[in-house]
């Protein structure tokens, strides 16, 4: 897929449309906090695959890229650094848990 602007708004799209259904499953599921939501992994690779194709994006174009489009990859970049930490309620890493612990983060 060759980096393009298009490319990078249908992603942006994308993105705003995922959480928009997150918003609503949680409020559906009895209101709880998105931080407890079991997709709130998937936002968070999606969220950095955006970011890192926004750079890619940026390095490619440089100063022709629209600023619109440049003020949407710092807001994206913005909100990865928030989601980067992103971690369980244990602070342990999803490959390190057992079975058990796993099924517990992920209410299942």
């Amino acid at each position: 897929m060759a980096n393009n602007v298009d490319n990078f708004i249908q992603l942006a799209n994308f993105y705003n449309q995922l959480t928009t259904v997150m918003s609503a499953i949680c409020v559906q599921k009895g209101g709880i906090a998105i931080e407890n939501y079991v997709g709130r992994f998937f936002a968070a690779d999606v969220l950095e695959f955006i970011v890192e194709y926004g750079k890619k994006l940026e390095d490619k174009q440089g100063s022709s890229i629209n600023a619109d489009i440049a003020s949407l990859i710092a807001r994206f970049s913005e909100q990865y650094e928030i989601f980067k930490g992103l971690t369980t309620p244990t602070q342990k890493p999803i490959y390190e848990m057992t079975l058990e612990e796993f099924e517990k983060v992920m209410n299942i």
